[in-house]
């Protein structure tokens, strides 16, 4: 049993406020399962709800002198957790928001980097297929471009569809060559 476990809060608060740390004790003890009750059932994490409490607490004796609680201690004590984590939430919800828009941020610039390396290797591709000898050039085009079957070629080039798929096959090995190039420099 405490030394003042039989006064009431009015008095509790007399004795508070003449710096008697025996009645700062005693309401520590009266209350502080109700105010972390409070706590832990708005946010959620116990450690968060244990801190806001002992906030509450530290608060109140750095006030003692000063306090003017003309609604009661428990309701005083009460609101001060509801305030507290209101403003922890609050708190909260901004970083979530601050760290939603850097994730934002971060897709954009990932994209924005894919889409580079992609047009990259468009050009480049581009390149290889201008620098192919000009039938070979022109069986690839027709082949990737344009859609066309190796007899479509072969009928539209008036060569033999083997001549087609040794152009294709020679456009194939000298793009794959060239990109594989490309592919090594963007892992270095």
């Amino acid at each position: 049993m405490h030394i003042h476990s039989h006064h009431t809060d009015i008095e509790l608060l007399q004795l508070l406020k003449a710096g008697r740390e025996s009645a700062f004790t005693e309401i520590y003890h009266r209350y502080w399962d109700r105010l972390f009750a409070i706590a832990v059932a708005r946010i959620q994490d116990p450690d968060e709800a244990e801190e806001i409490v002992q906030e509450i607490f530290v608060s109140l004796w750095r006030r003692r002198e000063e306090l003017e609680i003309t609604s009661g201690l428990s309701v005083y004590l009460a609101v001060s957790v509801k305030y507290r984590v209101i403003k922890i939430l609050a708190k909260l919800h901004q970083q979530r928001k601050y760290k939603d828009s850097l994730d934002a941020m971060t897709l954009v610039d990932d994209s924005t980097q894919e889409w580079l390396e992609f047009e990259e290797l468009k050009e480049r591709l581009s390149k290889l297929v201008a620098d192919l000898p000009e039938k070979c050039q022109l069986v690839y085009r027709y082949s990737r471009e344009k859609g066309y079957t190796q007899k479509q070629i072969a009928e539209e080039l008036n060569i033999s569809e083997k001549t087609v798929e040794a152009h294709l096959s020679k456009a194939m090995k000298t793009l794959r060559a060239g990109l594989n190039q490309v592919f090594f420099s963007f892992f270095l």
